[in-house]
C-alpha cells in the first residue's frame, strides 16, 4: 500500500496525539487534572531558563500575552512562581516550584510506562528500530521546546 507524505506526517502526529492524550489522561487519574500538553513545554522551557513572559513566548513560538496567560495559570495552580532575582530587586523571574516538578517528573515516568506499552505491543526491537530509524530521520539534535503553531490552540489562542 503506497501512502503519500501527508499520510506519513497525520500518522506521525497521530502518534505524538496519542501518547500525549494518554498521559494527560493518566495525569488527571493521579490528581493533576488540570494539566495540559502546553503547560509541559511551558514548565519545561522556565526550568530551562526563561524566566519572563517574552522569553517564554519567544521559546515556545506564542505572543508574550498568551505566555502572559500561560504564566498565570501555572501560578494559580501552584505549578510556577515569581522570585525576585538576586541581581536586580526591581525585576520578578520565574521558577517552577516543587509542585511543578513533581507533575513534570510524573509525566516523565507515564511516558516511560506508555514506552513500555507500545513495546509489548509491537515488540521492544520493533520499536528500538523504529526509534532509531526516527533518529535517523530527525536528527540526533535535542527537540527544542519551541513548539509548531498548532499546540497554540491548547493556549485558546
Amino acid at each position: 500500500m503506497s501512502r503519500s507524505g501527508a499520510d506519513l506526517a497525520l500518522l506521525l502526529l497521530g502518534g505524538f496525539r496519542t501518547l500525549v492524550d494518554a498521559a494527560i489522561a493518566e495525569l488527571a487519574r493521579r490528581g493533576h487534572e488540570d494539566v495540559r500538553p502546553v503547560h509541559d513545554f511551558a514548565m519545561r522551557a522556565i526550568a530551562a531558563g526563561a524566566d519572563s513572559a517574552s522569553e517564554l513566548g519567544r521559546r515556545l513560538s506564542i505572543s508574550k500575552q498568551s505566555a502572559a496567560r500561560t504564566i498565570a495559570v501555572l501560578q494559580e495552580r501552584g505549578y510556577v512562581a515569581r522570585d525576585t532575582d538576586p541581581n536586580d530587586a526591581r525585576r520578578k523571574r520565574l521558577q517552577v516550584t516543587p509542585l511543578g516538578f513533581e507533575v513534570l517528573h510524573q509525566g516523565e515516568a507515564i511516558f516511560d510506562e506508555l514506552r513500555d506499552q507500545w513495546a509489548r505491543q509491537i515488540g521492544a526491537a520493533e520499536l528500538e528500530a523504529f526509534e532509531a530509524h526516527l533518529t535517523t530521520l530527525v536528527g540526533k539534535q535535542p527537540v527544542r521546546f519551541d513548539t509548531p503553531g498548532w499546540i497554540t490552540h491548547d493556549l485558546g489562542g
